[in-house]
């Protein structure tokens, strides 16, 4: 599986559009070769580099399986818990310094089943030895 970015490259800077200095909307993802069996998608967007510990963006669970995933999406599956105690997407805004952004996606063999506003730790909890492939994607961002 693959996870891709029609708006920057693994490793590339993620326009200021999808950041907190911008729009703060959720960049445009494409998830190529989900296995056959996959129910359900997980995705997982945080920041291992953030002063505090990671820092978790966005969760969202229980997402049909699908190629696209549009930019500024509103509705994606079950949305999760971020570290600013808010459902859905909220974009990079580092304090000093360039940050990692890793997009991960699971693609998991049936529904969660778990209700709106789980967080990170709960939802990796649930797709324990339920993961059938997984890919991430990371971009890169620093505030001028």
């Amino acid at each position: 599986m693959l996870l891709r970015s029609p708006a920057f490259a693994n490793e590339g800077r993620i326009p200021a559009r999808y950041t907190c200095d911008g729009e703060d909307v959720s960049p445009p993802l494409e998830i190529v070769g989900i296995p056959a069996g996959t129910e359900t998608l997980v995705l997982i967007m945080d920041d291992p580099d953030a002063p505090m510990g990671t820092w978790d963006h966005w969760v969202a669970y229980d997402i049909p399986p699908t190629e696209e995933i549009p930019e500024g999406v509103a509705d994606l599956g079950t949305p999760g818990l971020n570290s600013w105690g808010r459902l859905g997407y909220g974009g990079p805004c580092p304090p000093s310094g360039t940050h990692r952004y890793v997009f991960h996606v699971f693609a998991i063999d049936g529904s969660l089943g778990l209700p709106p506003g789980a967080d990170k730790a709960t939802v990796l909890g649930a797709i324990a030895n339920r993961v059938l492939d997984e890919a991430f994607l990371v971009g890169l961002y620093s505030r001028a």
